[in-house]
């Protein structure tokens, strides 16, 4: 240990050798300092930024800024080393130099472009004023490839960049007019130059036009240009009495506007008024005129005799090889079409095995002939009416075209050898099956919702108008024979009840009437603030009820005799509102069966008024269908989508 010891002794005598060497030039050095500092005059506490020693010049400031000045070298050199302090004289030999006097204090300069504020194009509001320079710098950093906005110049608007500009609203709507009836107008940015007054810049829109006319505004060609302001000083100048005076009444006197012109002939011996080729001229035209209102009137009038409907046969052949048309009743189908419709028990449908695609618009209506149903007629918004074959090839037999509007309802006399249609275009017509020719338009002027022939008295109908009547018309004259007035609003149906001495009708009013054929005198009113419009109403096959389709996606049921509502058969589940959806039954009356707004046709057990299925038959509301009569499973269905199919 003491080995140890001494050889640390040893060593760290020789390593701490130089230092203390060279401790003592430093001591010595900061001796002759204080000495050196001892030598400058005290600090006045009063005058703490030494004004009065910079007011009062002194003799000895030379001296004291050379001893200043060699005051430092040897404080360095003190730090520095005896090699340093060594030099430490040679600084005071600048003892000439003049002391410079600065009354602001050193600062250093910066870079702008380090303290400059970036302003982001996503900031809505800036604390500090920025130059214009600034805010409108481009976007710093790399570009987002998946921006939806490209970076770029900035935009105050949704479509680019709006600059101010002063501009009186004189100057504004004088251009704007300008621009709107001429084509062209200043540019807005030299529209004014710098004294204020209107510059001569370039145009904006019609540049040709622009420069042959001389850069003139709407408001300076208000006169027509040169040549019509030159005009109207000519003109005038040739009005009597101008230059009378105002103080003079009558001749001599000034008239204003009401003076003539110059070499105006009102006071002459003829008379003012036309000549008499100019009165020959008119007389004629009236003539003319009068000829060809007769001759329209005529050809109206042709029009409506003869018709200017038309059908179209699609078959190959009128007549088969007996001679027979497609009016004969098939004899060589599976059921018995000659029979009692019903006599076989029904059930329900549940596929579809015939599409009928013809109507390029929704279909409006569809029924079967009379008896058999082995023809079936179908009217459509697309204003056509069209006879299809059910039972054999399923094909288009005849389209009737004469009505210019969408058509509301088609009928079946009851034979099924002629047949109504009722339009938009307010006329209702009738056809016949076979040859497809229009026997007779009849029309009051207003819209028939719906047309019902009579079941015996075969040479009248019923028409429910939108004028709130039923109006009967006779087929024969094509006159109104009777009115049935006391609904207050459109008529929407109409159906023969009580071994058709009776009708019963319903209406946008929400009441049910019932009426004796003939009799404009209402016989039953049914009504009830909870009862919803009815637009349609079909009669049971055992003909005792009724069943009415109530816009509140219920169907209700009244008795056909005392009109009574049988509140224990009410039937929901199905979505009709604002639809007047057709309700039928099955042949056999077991089921009871409606189409709904969704495309569905649902069917109920009539006795339970269960729900039994929900058959999803097209793609827009099924308005109509129809049960076929001799058959035990099969359904007819029309809907707004355009199409007509058959189920089983």
């Amino acid at each position: 240990m003491e080995k140890l010891a001494s050889y640390e002794s040893d060593s760290d005598s020789e390593v701490a050798a130089p230092p203390q060497a060279a401790a003592a030039p430093k001591r010595q050095a900061a001796q002759s300092a204080d000495v050196q500092d001892d030598d400058e005059p005290d600090v006045d506490p009063s005058d703490a930024f030494g004004l009065a020693a910079l007011s009062a010049p002194r003799p000895d400031a030379a001296s004291a800024a050379d001893r200043k000045t060699a005051k430092r070298p040897r404080r360095a050199a003190a730090d520095a080393g005896p090699s340093v302090s060594a030099a430490a004289p040679s600084s005071s030999s600048s003892s000439s130099q003049q002391l410079a006097v600065r009354a602001a204090p050193e600062v250093a300069e910066e870079d702008a472009s380090s303290s400059q504020l970036l302003v982001r194009a996503s900031d809505t509001a800036m604390h500090v004023n920025l130059p214009y320079a600034a805010m409108t710098a481009p976007l710093l950093g790399p570009q987002n490839p998946f921006a939806s906005k490209p970076l770029g110049s900035q935009a105050n608007t949704l479509t680019g960049h709006v600059e101010a500009a002063a501009l009186s609203d004189f100057d504004f709507r004088n251009q704007q007019r300008t621009f709107a009836t001429l084509g062209y107008a200043r540019d807005p940015s030299n529209l004014l130059n710098a004294g204020g007054a209107s510059g001569t810049g370039g145009f904006v829109g019609d540049a040709a036009k622009a420069a042959s006319l001389g850069g003139a505004s709407a408001l300076e060609l208000r006169g027509g240009g040169k040549e019509g302001r030159a005009t109207a000083r000519s003109l005038k100048q040739k009005r009597e009495g101008q230059d009378g005076s105002l103080e003079e009444v009558g001749d001599g006197g000034y008239v204003g506007p009401w003076g003539g012109w110059k070499g105006e002939k009102i006071h002459v011996a003829e008379g003012v008024g036309p000549t008499p080729e100019e009165i020959r001229i008119a007389e004629q035209k009236s003539t003319d005129r009068k000829k060809e209102e007769e001759a329209m009137a005529l050809r109206r009038k042709q029009d409506d005799e003869a018709g200017t409907e038309k059908s179209v046969f699609h078959g190959k052949s009128m007549f088969d090889y007996q001679g027979r048309t497609y009016m004969h009743v098939p004899n060589d189908v599976d059921s018995n079409l000659h029979g009692e419709p019903g006599a076989q028990a029904s059930y329900i449908p549940k596929t579809c095995i015939h599409t009928w695609a013809g109507h390029t618009k929704g279909v409006s209506a569809v029924r079967l002939f009379p008896g058999s149903g082995h023809l079936m007629l179908s009217g459509s918004m697309d204003t056509k009416i069209k006879l299809w074959d059910v039972y054999h090839d399923g094909k288009c037999l005849r389209t009737f075209m004469g009505h210019n509007k969408a058509v509301k309802d088609v009928t079946f006399n009851h034979d099924g050898r002629q047949f109504l249609s009722a339009s938009y275009d307010r006329q209702i017509k009738l056809w016949d099956t076979e040859t497809g020719q229009c026997i007779r338009a009849f029309s009051n002027g207003k819209v028939a919702n719906v047309v019902r022939f009579h079941p015996e008295k075969h040479n009248t109908f019923l028409a429910g108008m939108s004028d709130k009547k039923i109006t009967q018309f006779d087929l024969g004259t094509g006159e109104v024979t009777q009115d049935y007035d006391q609904h207050l609003g459109p008529v929407n149906t109409i159906t023969f009840v009580d071994e058709n001495r009776r009708f019963v009708t319903t209406s946008d009013d929400k009441t049910l009437r019932a009426w004796d054929f003939g009799i404009p005198v209402v016989i039953k009113y049914i009504a009830d603030p909870a009862m919803h419009s009815m637009p349609a109403v079909t009669l049971h096959p055992n003909k005792k009820w009724l069943a009415c389709q109530s816009l509140d996606n219920t169907i209700v049921v009244y008795a056909a005799d005392s009109f009574r509502q049988n509140r224990k058969k009410v039937f929901a589940g199905h979505q009709i509102a604002g639809y007047a959806c057709q309700v039928n039954f099955s042949p056999d009356g077991r089921y009871i069966s409606s189409g709904d707004g969704d495309g569905n046709v649902v069917f109920w057990d009539w006795k339970s008024g269960r729900l039994l299925k929900r058959l999803r038959a097209h793609k827009e509301v099924v308005i109509s269908h129809e049960w076929l009569p001799h058959e035990s499973s099969k359904l007819v269905t029309g809907s707004w989508d355009g199409t007509i199919k058959l189920w089983d």
